[in-house]
């Protein structure tokens, strides 16, 4: 008789941030195919397959909400959670996706009730080694970071959200660059060229790609050292 394989594990909801602090701490140092195995989730082979796994792997490790949606990864706890890749100095290269932008209601949103704003108000950073450092299965997580905004960072955001919301709202959204923005940028976020939304535009509206905030790797790094 064949053996049945290993049915894939994901850890309980943490009942507290205290918790939920203890289980990143206990990633720190550990190699990814040391998280796969003890999760009996295996490592993709192909790189094409591999995008995005170390994030869900880790969300299976923390027991993270998988019907969260546009709630906070741990929806009880109100945490978000980002996986970031750093160099051998524990620094950012690239910038960090945050939350897709509703294109069509862009000019009549409001910062204090806006997406991004719920999505930052409380993150759990979990460093991982960057794919040019080692192969997948011997990425090493590093220190995690439960990170809320300082009253300055968050005017930073604050003030780049509105500059640029505005700009979307007032039918510019196609014309806005990744050069944009102090602390976010935003950039085409779609599974490939060909999507479209429906934006507002001088005269009316149009279709264009859809767009979403990234956190810019020079703010993350500051995250990581000050935090």
């Amino acid at each position: 008789m064949s053996r049945m394989p290993c049915e894939e594990i994901r850890m309980p909801t943490p009942q507290s941030i205290e918790e939920l602090c203890v289980r990143a701490q206990a990633l720190q140092g550990r190699m990814v195919c040391e998280v796969a195995q003890f999760l009996h989730v295996a490592i993709p082979k192909e790189p094409r397959r591999s995008k995005g796994f170390i994030g869900q792997l880790v969300e299976r490790i923390l027991g993270s909400d998988p019907a969260a949606g546009d709630r906070p990864d741990f929806t009880g706890l109100g945490v978000e959670l980002k996986t970031i890749p750093v160099n051998t100095h524990g620094i950012p290269k690239e910038s960090t996706f945050c939350c897709s932008i509703d294109m069509n209601t862009a000019d009549t949103e409001k910062w204090e009730t806006s997406r991004l704003r719920k999505r930052l108000a409380c993150v759990l950073w979990v460093p991982i080694e960057s794919a040019l450092l080692a192969p997948m299965p011997a990425r090493r997580f590093g220190v995690p970071v439960l990170w809320s905004p300082s009253l300055a960072q968050e005017a930073c955001l604050r003030s780049d959200w509105e500059y640029l919301m505005g700009a979307i709202g007032a039918g510019y959204g196609g014309v806005l660059s990744a050069r944009e923005g102090e602390a976010l940028q935003v950039r085409p976020k779609a599974a490939n060229r060909l999507v479209r939304t429906v934006a507002p535009a001088q005269d009316g509206a149009m279709q264009t790609l859809p767009l979403g905030f990234y956190l810019r790797a020079v703010f993350t790094e500051k995250i990581l050292k000050d935090t």
